[in-house]
């Protein structure tokens, strides 16, 4: 799978709106990345870091309602709308600091089932940490999670084959790690998640030789910012 991370912003586009997401399927990647915040009305908007604006002017997305935000920043069921659901969708949740995004995880949960039913929550995969992946999984049995994660949290939970375990335990279905932390004595960890019915992604892959080589390590899933490169790389989206 090769996703398009915010609309894939390399193509000199601005990231995170509809026409960017709009683009990348159209050239044929087989999935988009964003991020996903609620908005004061309990809507799931798309944008990176939930605030915009100039400096001395930013205003938060979490306190405004989705139709006091501009026009060019997508909510989760316009998306939808425009795009249709016959695509991979990963989501960063996000929330403000010293709040659970729990809320933010059920919001985008019945906006992609009022989309496309249990379809559409399939092709979702859901971003965090694995504390919050546990209480995701209560959430819905059908939705996809991914635990991003370091190297350094593996090795913290004694290796890979606990940490894997664990990742079981919580229902999780993939692990992501950045590009560059996967490296040849780390190039195991694909084969042991495989050998446990998990998946493995990679994020921040830039450059065609970087896509190479992970995609060689056996590597699952993919993000990047160059839509043409991703799509050279693990092929074209089928429709």
């Amino acid at each position: 799978m090769g996703f398009a991370h915010r609309g894939a912003p390399a193509w000199y586009q601005r990231e995170n709106t509809l026409a960017a997401f709009n683009r990348a399927l159209a050239f044929g990647a087989s999935g988009l990345e964003s991020d996903a915040w609620l908005a004061a009305d309990g809507v799931p908007v798309l944008h990176h870091d939930g605030e915009f604006g100039p400096p001395g002017l930013r205003r938060s997305v979490p306190a405004l309602s989705s139709g006091a935000l501009p026009g060019w920043l997508p909510t989760l069921p316009a998306l939808y709308q425009q795009l249709g659901t016959e695509f991979e969708l990963s989501l960063d949740i996000k929330a403000p600091a010293g709040h659970a995004a729990d809320a933010t995880t059920t919001a985008v949960l019945a906006a992609a089932r009022a989309a496309g039913g249990v379809a559409a929550v399939r092709r979702l995969w859901l971003c965090g940490p694995l504390g919050s992946l546990r209480a995701w999984r209560e959430l819905d049995a059908d939705v996809r999670l991914v635990n991003s994660a370091s190297v350094r949290d593996i090795r913290e939970a004694g290796g890979i084959g606990p940490y894997t375990r664990e990742l079981r335990a919580a229902g999780v279905a993939a692990l992501n790690l950045r590009a560059r932390e996967w490296a040849a004595p780390t190039a195991a960890i694909a084969r042991v998640l495989h050998d446990h019915e998990l998946l493995a992604f990679g994020w921040d892959v830039q450059r065609p030789p970087t896509l190479a080589r992970l995609l060689g390590y056996g590597l699952d899933g993919v993000y990047s910012d160059h839509v043409d490169r991703l799509v050279a790389a693990t092929g074209r989206r089928a429709g």
